[in-house]
């Protein structure tokens, strides 16, 4: 954090809390029909469609609404996977298996998520997809999260593959009202090749 000027934190803070004040502000109706919508974006994704271990949120705090995803998944015969907050390991993440009968937990953050059952925990790099939540993103293709450096620090595990193993594909999944012109971005924030809204899928080089 400490590469980061005052005024930079400052902007990257009150995006966030804007950006999370917007997509709060959208009915249960709008929710759901966000969730149906992006459904119809997902299931025609190529890489979506060949991925049998797929890594997805719970969605929270106003994000979009994943469970016809994970539905639909479960569907076709794709395993799901959930992350969840190491126990050991600070500000990391495993992944752990989603079933319908998954026992589900809070958080420290109050957020649901599955029981630590560790013959359940995949390899990050053994998931085909992964689904990335977001508070932001912008054109080109940058992502700004809640501020905990979850996911990022996942991400920078792409540099461990081995040869001839192709690491997870990353999309975000977000809210159209999430598009923010220009994000301030860090050196540690890792860009990703797609996002999917509920209207469009945008594609970044």
């Amino acid at each position: 954090m400490s590469d980061l000027t005052p005024s930079i934190v400052t902007t990257r803070t009150e995006i966030r809390q804007q950006i999370r004040q917007r997509r709060q502000q959208l009915s249960t109706q709008q929710q759901q029909q966000a969730g149906i919508d992006l459904l119809t974006q997902f299931r025609q994704h190529p890489h979506i469609q060949h991925a049998q271990h797929i890594a997805i949120y719970l969605h929270n705090d106003g994000e979009l609404n994943t469970q016809a995803v994970i539905n639909w998944c479960w569907q076709q015969g794709k395993q799901v996977y959930i992350p969840i907050l190491h126990p050991f390991s600070h500000k990391q993440l495993l992944f752990t298996r989603l079933t319908a009968n998954t026992r589900l937990i809070q958080n420290k953050y109050g957020i649901h998520e599955p029981q630590l059952d560790v013959s359940q925990v995949i390899p990050y790099l053994d998931l085909d997809l992964v689904c990335s939540p977001l508070v932001a993103f912008d054109l080109a293709g940058n992502r700004l999260g809640m501020g905990g450096g979850y996911y990022d620090r996942t991400f920078s595990q792409h540099q461990f593959v081995r040869q001839g193993q192709q690491p997870p594909y990353v999309l975000g999944l977000a809210h159209d009202c999430q598009q923010h012109d220009d994000l301030p971005i860090a050196p540690w924030d890792i860009p990703i090749k797609e996002i999917i809204t509920p209207s469009r899928t945008l594609a970044f080089s």
